[in-house]
C-alpha cells in the first residue's frame, strides 16, 4: 500500500533541507534496480515480498526481458525517519519527513548518456559494487562523470549473499575482499576528486559504507551493529564503530581488543565476529531449516517474525528473517540522508559547473542559494516518451525559483547565445508532473531543488534546454552536458513501403528527441542515418523507431560502420599557397598537430568559442604552452564551431585581413567536416594562416 500522497511530496518539497536527490550507478549487472526494489517496497509502492524481483525501475519490455536497465528512471519517494535515529544527525533538518528523489541509471557502456543525464540532475550518487567482482571498468567511468558533476558518493558493497551461499567464504576472506573493493574504488575517487567537494573517499567506520544483498533485501552499515552492541555491552556508539572495521581484534578469551591478532584461534578481527560471523550463523540455520535454533536467536536480536512467515522454509524463511532483521531500507536511507547533501548544500558548490553566465549575478546567486523566491534556473535533462504517441514529458531539475502550471517560460536550447535570438522561445507550461513509479502525479507547481517533468513544452525542445522566467531576458544557459562516449556507430535506414517516407522522417525526429545520445541525419544523397554509442544502443533506438514511433512500419538497416577521424602527425614541410578564382589575392597556410591533451580539452568543454579571450588564452599559455598573444588571435574552432580543430591568425601587418576572415572561416568549416583523405571529420589539427597578399582595390578583394 503506497504510504504517501501526491500532496503530501508536494508538502515536503518545499523543505529544501529534507530533500536529497541520488542517482544509483554502478557495473552492468553490479544490481543496481534490485537493489533499488528495496527502497521503492519501503516508500509502500510494491510489496516487501516481491522486492528484488520484480527490478520496478525497469519499466519498459525490453529492460524485463533481457534484465538490463536501457533508460534512467527517476521516483520520488516519502520517507518518516525514526526521531531516534536522527539524534546523531548533524546538518540542518525540518523534522522527521525526507523526500528522497531517486534516479535508477543504466550500467551499460552503450546507455552511459542516461547515466549523465540522470547525474546532472541529481546531487548524491549511490555507488553499487559486486563483492565479488569488484570495482569493474564502467565502476570507474560513471565515478569520473560523477565527480566531474560535483556529485558525493557513497559505496554499497552489493550481492553479500554470494558470500555465504554460494562461495561459502571464511570471515577475515571475506574482509579482505571487501577491503580491496573499498580501497578500489576510494582510488577512483582520490584520483578524480575535486578540491571543493573535499574528501569524497568512503569509510565503513564513518558509515559511508553499506553492505547489502539487494535480491533478499537486506542490508546494513557498521552504524546499525555499533547502536545494537553499544546498548548491549554500554559502551560509546563512535567507538564501537571504530573498533568494528580496520587492524582490531577482539579476544573473548581474555574480553580483550588489540590492534594485532594474537593468534589465538579464539581472537577475531572486530568485523568478522560481530558483524559477518553472526549473519552467517542465521543464514545456515534457515539454510539447514534447524527452527529450534532459530527462534531463540532472533529473540536476543528482538526479531519478531510474523506467525505465517514463521512457516517458510529453506531460501524463502532466510530471505524473511534477513528482511526483518536488517531491512535494506533503513540502513541506505540512514546512509544516504546522513551522508549524502541537500539540494541547498550541493548547489554552493556545484553553481560554477552548471551557469555558463557570471557567478555573481542574480542567477547565479539564486541557484547558490536554491532560492525559491529567485528567478526561475530550471534544467531539462531528458525527454521522456508519453503513454500518449507522439508526446514527449521534458525531465529535468528544478535549480531555482518555482516551475507552476500554466506559466509562461523562456526556453534556451543547446545552441542559444544569449543576446541573440537563435533557438530561443517562449511557450506556456501545460501541466507540472512528479514520479512516482510508473504513474506520474499533477501537482500545482514544483519548487526549487526537486525534480519534474513537465508536458507542453516538447515541439521547442529537441534534447535538453534551459528554462527561465518569461522576462528573465538577461539570463544565461546551463551548460551543456559531456558524454563519455560518442556516437560513432552508424546504419542508413530506409522505408520498406515508399508511402512509409514521412512516417520514417517524423520517427527519426522522435526517435532523436527520445535519447540523449542518439543522432539522426540526412545525407547529400537523401540516405537516413542514424548514429549511437554502439551496437547495443542502435538496436535499441532502431526498436523504438520501428514499434514505437512509426507504428509498427516496416524498414530496411544497413550494416553498421564505424566512423573515423582525420588528423594530421607532424607540422607540413612546406607552407601552402592559395590563389583567387580571380587570381589577385593569395593565402598561405600550414598545419600541425594540436598539442596533446587540447583536443580533449576542446572536447570537454574547457576551452571553446564562448570562452572570455583573456580566459582562454591563460589556459593556452600555461597548460599547453602557447605564446599569450597568439592565444588571442584564434579565428574559430570548427567542424559545427565547436569542433577539436581551430584556425589562427599568424599574420602580422596584413592590411583588409578582416575582410576575408569570413570566408577562410566557411571555407575552414567545409574542409574539416570532409577531410581530404575519407570525406570523415578532422581532428586535432591547428590551420596557422602564415600571410596574406590582398589587392589594393576592393573590388578586386571581393571574391
Amino acid at each position: 500500500m503506497v504510504k504517501f500522497t501526491a500532496e503530501e511530496l508536494r508538502r515536503i518539497m518545499d523543505l529544501k533541507h529534507n530533500i536529497r536527490n541520488m542517482s544509483v550507478i554502478a557495473h552492468v549487472d553490479h544490481g543496481k534496480s534490485t537493489l533499488t526494489d528495496s527502497l521503492v517496497a519501503a516508500a509502500g509502492i510494491i510489496a516487501q515480498e516481491v522486492a528484488g524481483d520484480v527490478r520496478m525501475t525497469d519499466t519498459r519490455q525490453d529492460e524485463a526481458e533481457r534484465g538490463i536497465t536501457i533508460k534512467s528512471t527517476g521516483i520520488s519517494l516519502y520517507y518518516e525517519m525514526d526521531e531516534k535515529s536522527l539524534k546523531s544527525f548533524k546538518g540542518e533538518r525540518f523534522g522527521n519527513e525526507y523526500l528522497i528523489n531517486l534516479i535508477d541509471s543504466p550500467g551499460h557502456v552503450d546507455f552511459s548518456s542516461e547515466v549523465t543525464a540522470a547525474l546532472r540532475i541529481t546531487d548524491g550518487a549511490l555507488v553499487v559494487v559486486d563483492c565479488v567482482e569488484g570495482v569493474c571498468v564502467q565502476t570507474e567511468t560513471v565515478l569520473r562523470q560523477a565527480l566531474g558533476e560535483r556529485i558525493r558518493p557513497v559505496l554499497t558493497v552489493n550481492k553479500m549473499d554470494r558470500c555465504f551461499l554460494e562461495l561459502q567464504v571464511e570471515g577475515e576472506e571475506a574482509y579482505q575482499t571487501f577491503q580491496r573493493v573499498i580501497e578500489n574504488a576510494n582510488v577512483i575517487m582520490a584520483t578524480y576528486e575535486d578540491p571543493l567537494l573535499g574528501d569524497v573517499q568512503v569509510y565503513p567506520e564513518k558509515g559511508t559504507v553499506a553492505f547489502s544483498a539487494g535480491l533478499h533485501g537486506w542490508a546494513f552499515t557498521l552504524t546499525n551493529f555499533a547502536k545494537m552492541y553499544a546498548t548491549k555491552f554500554g559502551v560509546d556508539e563512535n567507538k564501537m564503530m571504530e573498533r568494528l572495521w580496520g587492524e582490531n581484534y577482539f579476544d573473548p578469551a581474555t574480553k580483550k581488543w588489540t590492534s594485532k591478532s594474537t593468534g589465538s584461534p579464539t581472537c577475531k578481527r572486530g568485523f568478522v565476529q560481530f558483524c559477518y560471523e553472526p549473519i552467517k550463523q542465521i543464514i545456515k540455520t534457515c539454510m539447514n531449516d534447524q527452527k529450534d535454533k532459530l527462534w531463540p536467536m532472533l529473540q536476543k536480536l528482538q526479531v519478531t517474525m510474523k506467525s505465517e512467515d514463521k512457516e517458510l522454509i529453506g531460501k524463502a524463511l532466510m530471505k524473511r528473517v534477513m528482511q526483518t532483521w536488517l531491512p535494506a531500507s533503513d540502513a541506505l536511507l540512514e546512509m544516504m540522508i546522513f551522508h549524502l547533501p541537500s539540494p541547498a548544500k550541493a548547489q554552493k558548490y556545484r553553481v560554477e559547473n552548471l551557469y555558463e553566465g557570471p557567478l555573481d549575478d542574480v542567477y547565479a546567486n539564486a541557484i547558490r542559494n536554491c532560492d525559491p523566491e529567485g528567478p526561475l534556473m530550471l534544467y531539462v535533462s531528458k525527454m521522456i516518451p508519453a503513454s500518449d504517441k507522439g508526446r514527449f514529458f521534458a525531465f529535468g531539475r528544478v535549480f531555482s525559483g518555482k516551475v507552476s502550471t500554466g506559466m509562461k517560460v523562456r526556453i534556451m536550447g543547446p545552441n542559444y547565445v544569449p543576446g541573440q535570438k537563435k533557438d530561443l522561445y517562449v511557450k506556456s507550461v501545460q501541466r507540472t508532473v512528479i514520479w512516482m513509479g510508473k504513474k506520474q502525479e499533477s501537482v500545482e507547481d514544483v519548487p526549487c531543488g526537486n525534480t519534474v517533468a513537465m508536458v507542453g513544452l516538447d515541439q521547442f525542445i529537441t534534447k535538453n534546454a534551459t528554462l527561465t522566467n518569461e522576462k528573465e531576458v538577461d539570463a544565461h544557459p546551463i551548460r551543456a552536458m559531456k558524454f563519455s562516449v560518442s556516437p560513432v556507430v552508424r546504419v542508413a535506414v530506409q522505408c520498406k513501403v515508399a508511402s512509409d517516407l514521412p512516417k520514417l522522417v517524423e520517427g527519426l525526429k522522435r526517435l532523436a528527441k527520445s535519447d540523449p545520445m542518439v543522432v539522426c541525419t540526412i545525407e547529400e544523397s537523401g540516405e537516413h542515418i542514424v548514429a549511437g554509442a554502439g551496437e547495443l544502443h542502435l538496436e535499441i533506438c532502431l526498436k523504438d523507431l520501428q514499434e514505437d514511433f512509426m507504428g509498427g512500419a516496416e524498414i530496411i538497416v544497413s550494416d553498421p560502420v564505424v566512423s573515423f577521424r582525420e588528423t594530421v602527425l607532424e607540422k607540413s614541410c612546406r607552407t601552402v599557397m592559395s590563389k583567387s578564382p580571380n587570381k589577385h589575392n593569395r593565402l598561405y597556410m600550414e598545419a600541425r598537430p594540436l598539442e596533446e591533451g587540447l583536443a580533449e580539452a576542446i572536447d570537454d568543454g574547457r576551452i571553446g568559442p564562448r570562452d572570455d579571450p583573456k580566459a582562454r588564452s591563460k589556459i593556452l599559455s600555461e597548460e599547453f604552452g602557447w605564446d599569450k598573444d597568439l592565444a588571442k588571435k584564434i579565428w574559430c574552432f570548427g567542424p559545427e564551431t565547436t569542433g577539436p580543430n581551430m584556425v589562427v591568425d599568424m599574420c602580422k601587418g596584413v592590411q583588409y585581413l578582416n575582410e576575408i576572415k569570413d570566408s577562410v572561416v566557411a571555407g575552414f568549416q567545409w574542409a574539416s567536416k570532409e577531410g581530404a583523405i575519407a570525406e570523415e571529420n578532422m581532428r586535432g589539427i591547428c590551420f596557422e594562416v602564415c600571410d596574406v597578399v590582398l589587392h589594393a582595390d576592393a573590388i578586386h578583394r571581393g571574391g
